[in-house]
C-alpha cells in the first residue's frame, strides 16, 4: 500500500505546527521532549556529524530498532525486507559488491549479507553505538562467517575505499537526516568507488514546496536539487517511479555514472 505524501507542506510554518498540535495532542510531549534534548545536544556538538551520532548514542540507549527509525520489531523487519526486495528486483545479485551507507544496526543489512558472497558487503556508519548494535545482529543472525565489513566513518569522501570496486551503492534513510554539504560531499565522491555499470541508490524526504529541516534532524529537499548536484559531479539521477508505491515514505533516486 503507498504512503500518502504531503510535498507541499512547510514543516517549520507556525500554521501547520498549531494544526498538527490540534491534531495529534499525545505527539506534542514527545516532540517537546525531543527538541530540548537536539537543543542541548547541539550546544555541544556544533558541526552536524557530531550531533547528529550524538542523537544517535541517545537514540540507540533507548531502542536500536527505533534508533533506525523502527519502534516495532515486525516494522524493523518489514522495513528491511522492503530495501532487500527492491534491490534484488534492480539488479542486486549474490556476485555484487555492495557499499552500504548508514548501515545502521543492520536493518536491511543482515539481508544483504545472508544473500552476497562472503565479503561482499561493506556496511559504513557515522555511530559507534549503533555500529554496535549492528555486530549483535550479526551474531543474533549467525552470519559471522559471511566475513562483512562493519566500518566507522566520520564522513562521506569515502576515502579509505577502493576505486571502481562496487556494483551496488545504498543509503537508505541517509540523507533524510543530512545537510545538502554532506549530500554533495557523497555525490562528489561516490562516482569513484563506482563500479563501471553500478549504481547508488538513496531514499529522501522529497517536498515540492520550499525545502526546510526539523530540529536538525529531518530535512526536506526538492527532486530537483539533488539531481542537480549529481550533475555538477558527472552523474545522473534517476527518480525511481515504482518505488513510491512501496509503502515507504520517501522517495528515491538512482544515481549512475554520466
Amino acid at each position: 500500500m503507498s504512503v500518502k505524501k504531503n510535498l507541499a507542506v512547510d514543516r517549520t510554518a507556525l500554521a501547520h505546527k498549531v494544526r498538527y498540535a490540534l491534531g495529534h495532542p499525545g505527539r506534542i510531549p514527545p516532540y517537546v521532549r525531543r527538541a530540548a534534548r537536539d537543543r542541548w545536544l547541539a550546544l555541544h556538538h556544533p558541526d552536524h556529524v557530531s550531533y547528529y551520532r550524538a542523537v544517535m548514542a541517545s537514540d540507540t540507549r533507548r531502542s536500536p530498532e527505533a534508533a533506525v527509525g523502527s519502534r516495532a520489531h515486525d516494522r524493523w523487519l518489514a522495513l528491511g525486507r522492503l530495501q532487500f526486495d527492491y534491490l534484488r528486483e534492480h539488479g542486486l545479485t549474490p556476485q555484487s559488491r555492495m557499499l552500504d551507507i548508514g548501515c545502521g544496526n543492520l536493518r536491511a543489512g543482515w539481508r544483504f549479507i545472508e544473500y552476497l558472497e562472503p565479503g561482499h558487503y561493506y556496511g559504513i556508519d557515522i555511530s559507534p553505538d549503533i555500529l554496535i548494535a549492528a555486530k549483535q545482529t550479526l551474531a543474533d543472525r549467525g552470519l559471522q562467517d559471511r566475513l562483512p565489513h562493519l566500518t566507522l566513518t566520520k564522513n562521506l569522501t569515502l576515502d579509505f575505499l577502493p576505486e571502481a570496486h562496487f556494483d551496488v551503492v545504498h543509503a537508505h534513510s541517509v540523507f533524510s537526516h543530512s545537510p545538502l554539504e554532506i549530500i554533495d560531499e557523497c555525490l562528489a565522491h561516490v562516482g569513484r568507488v563506482l563500479a563501471p555499470g553500478g549504481f547508488f541508490d538513496f531514499t529522501f524526504d522529497r517536498t515540492t514546496g520550499a525545502e526546510h529541516q526539523v530540529l536538525r534532524e529531518d530535512f526536506y529537499y526538492r527532486t530537483e536539487t539533488l539531481a542537480g548536484l549529481a550533475a555538477r559531479h558527472g552523474l545522473e539521477a534517476r527518480f525511481m517511479a515504482d518505488w513510491e508505491s512501496r509503502g515507504h515514505g520517501q522517495s528515491k533516486l538512482r544515481v549512475t555514472a554520466g
